[in-house]
């Protein structure tokens, strides 16, 4: 039981990550053409259209056939394998996860899985493309996203009975551990900081992977300021011993050094953490425990998100004078 309901975390919030695009084009564009290219951008609008198209491409093809899909990841889980490798194109991730797992499937699923798997490489390629080209393109693609779904206020639960993240005021109490196993209190740990960053992220997460350089800085410049940054890994939840391995040699490579946690799923705060609709997610709370303005969805990697990151630190900093 354990083991599928892990799976199933691991595959929701695959979609999480996906599902603001899907949302922001519902009812909008039911095609989406297989030979949308990178190539075809000739300025940062074109970038972020193009960006927007190909992700809900690949989340099409996730959604099309979720059973199928959460049979692979359960199938990985059993084998451990729901770690990517730090930087690996996740449609090749998809595709040897698969082949390791192709005793599970008929000859026919194992055609949809394949052929999936192999597009979802050649979009990931392109959006590579993409943000090379155009670093800022994924931020601007969450955010038109975002306002076409009601500027953010639509959540869609990755795992949970509805909790709308968004209404949120107070970040949710907690009692958890962090990944040496000490306790941590949210009481103690808002009050003790004129700023707390918290931020969302799973293993599995590029974009996630991609910011914690970032994190790390930033939490240094915070602990001048009487401020740190804390992590939680989605994956972790409950405790996951395995999880909580992955994830550590993931920030252990990457040279992170700030505090994750973890806490109960079942709690508010894990219904929290389960409810996100979109994947990296940061939160800035003051000194009271209350939550500063919006979440930051996306990446902190560009230029704008950090001045909007900011700003929300600046403000909470301004509160607890």
């Amino acid at each position: 039981m354990k083991m599928k309901m892990r799976a199933k975390k691991v595959f929701a919030l695959a979609m999480a990550a996906l599902m603001i695009f899907a949302l922001a084009a519902c009812g909008v564009k039911d095609d989406v053409s297989a030979g949308t290219s990178a190539d075809d951008a000739k300025n940062l609008d074109d970038a972020v259209k193009i960006y927007k198209e190909l992700m809900d491409e690949e989340n099409k093809i996730l959604s099309e056939n979720q059973e199928l899909w959460e049979k692979v990841f359960a199938a990985a889980d059993k084998r451990d394998m729901t770690l990517q490798e730090d930087g690996k194109n996740y449609g090749d991730f998809l595709m040897d996860t698969i082949e390791a797992a192709k005793d599970s499937f008929s000859a026919d699923e194992l055609k949809t899985l394949k052929e999936g798997a192999k597009r979802i490489s050649e979009i990931e390629n392109e959006l590579t493309k993409l943000e090379e080209e155009y670093p800022e393109v994924r931020e601007k693609a969450i955010d038109s996203a975002m306002d076409a779904s009601g500027d953010g206020s639509m959540s869609v639960p990755a795992d949970s009975d509805n909790v709308d993240v968004s209404k949120a005021q107070k970040f949710p109490a907690f009692d958890g551990k962090d990944f040496d196993g000490n306790k941590v209190n949210s009481d103690k740990l808002f009050s003790k900081n004129k700023v707390t960053v918290v931020n969302f992220w799973f293993t599995t997460c590029k974009p996630c992977v991609e910011e914690l350089k970032e994190l790390e800085a930033l939490n240094k410049e915070l602990a001048k300021k009487g401020g740190q940054v804390v992590g939680v890994n989605a994956f972790t939840l409950d405790g996951d011993k395995q999880a909580i391995a992955d994830a550590q040699d993931v920030l252990g490579k990457k040279g992170v050094t700030y505090k994750n946690i973890w806490f109960k799923s079942d709690s508010k705060a894990g219904e929290f953490t389960t409810g996100m609709y979109s994947f990296p997610t940061t939160y800035v709370v003051d000194q009271k425990g209350n939550i500063v303005g919006k979440p930051i969805s996306g990446g902190i990697t560009s230029d704008e998100q950090k001045k909007a990151l900011n700003a929300l630190i600046d403000q909470a900093l301004e509160s607890s004078k």
